[in-house]
């Protein structure tokens, strides 16, 4: 993810939204607008704490750590401020279930401790603190305030308003809702097979690497780029290639990245199924997390780019998000 990129994402945040509020709508009324606030007050304090705690530990997965979490709090604060009307309380038990699988997938991987501030930290963090857009050290302080802990907060918030401006529906639910309950939770599954493979890869790829060649070179660090190049080498297909090719991965190169944009564009379904609009200003949060995607998901493949040498040609053969082959 370049920085002109996040750039161009702050500004849509700032101004898109508050557009379409004003020019499509629909309107808050006093409860909703209540209920708001509250929303506001967690997600202000989350970005708080992220950023406090990113700056201190230098560990800035902190917001990582809450992504999955944050929108059950939302969803659930939202039905309840509602009298919990089934559609909400639909569209939050399908948050809670979405969360609960990432926290699981995010947990397995040594994120949570009880010491709460520390944990394993997403190696893109690693990786994005080393260029030298971010030379000198204030400059990754700004971008952890604006994008990790601002901009991600507000993010995730504007993912989930579209359950607050259903608070007001009189729509009741109907088969759109459970044509869009039934898509979101195909995506739940399909997401979570795609987590599971790529565990089950990742897991037997390292047994391998620590078992055998790695093993016996102690003293070199598993991040030396030729030795563990050397390493894959002698691993068995499609282990030597050093990243996942099998099941979902054989047909789309981020499955669940795809799952994730699809998850949410599906909540947002819900509100065309009561009687919104098919056009209202709770898409904004769909849309930027597709950018945010679009953006991760580069900086990813570089990364990958680099590490193996024949990534770019699973590129070439295969579909970054939807699941096909290409032939060129």
């Amino acid at each position: 993810m370049n920085v002109k990129l996040i750039g161009s994402l702050l500004a849509v945040s700032l101004i898109a939204c508050p557009l379409l509020y004003i020019f499509v709508g629909p309107a808050l009324d006093a409860t909703q607008i209540e209920t708001l606030k509250v929303l506001l007050w967690i997600c202000g304090g989350s970005a708080l704490f992220c950023f406090v705690v990113g700056e201190i530990t230098r560990n800035n997965s902190q917001m990582d750590k809450l992504w999955s979490l944050l929108p059950i709090a939302y969803t659930w604060v939202i039905a309840v401020k509602a009298g919990l009307p089934a559609r909400l309380v639909v569209m939050a038990s399908l948050a809670t279930l979405w969360g609960a699988r990432l926290t699981f997938n995010f947990a397995r991987k040594g994120a949570y401790k009880l010491r709460f501030w520390e944990g394993e930290e997403d190696y893109r963090w690693k990786v994005l603190r080393a260029k030298k857009e971010f030379q000198p050290r204030w400059k990754w302080t700004l971008f952890d305030l604006f994008f990790i802990s601002i901009y991600q907060n507000a993010l995730v918030l504007m993912t989930t308003l579209p359950a607050l401006v259903l608070m007001s529906a009189d729509k009741p639910f109907g088969w759109m809702d459970g044509v869009a309950a039934a898509l979101m939770l195909g995506f739940i599954v399909y997401e979570t097979v795609a987590d599971e493979q790529q565990w089950a890869f990742q897991s037997a790829k390292w047994k391998m690497l620590k078992g055998g060649f790695l093993r016996s070179q102690s003293s070199v660090e598993m991040t030396d780029k030729d030795r563990m190049a050397k390493a894959l080498e002698e691993l068995p297909e499609p282990y030597n290639k050093g990243f996942n090719t099998i099941g979902l991965w054989a047909v789309s190169r981020h499955p669940n990245y795809f799952a994730e944009q699809a998850i949410w564009v599906c909540f947002y379904l819900f509100t065309v199924a009561g009687g919104v609009g098919i056009v209202n200003w709770t898409m904004a949060g769909a849309v930027l997390l597709v950018v945010l995607f679009l953006g991760s998901s580069a900086f990813a493949e570089e990364i990958s780019s680099a590490k193996y040498p024949g990534y770019a040609d699973y590129c070439r053969k295969v579909s970054k998000f939807f699941p096909g082959r290409l032939y060129r």
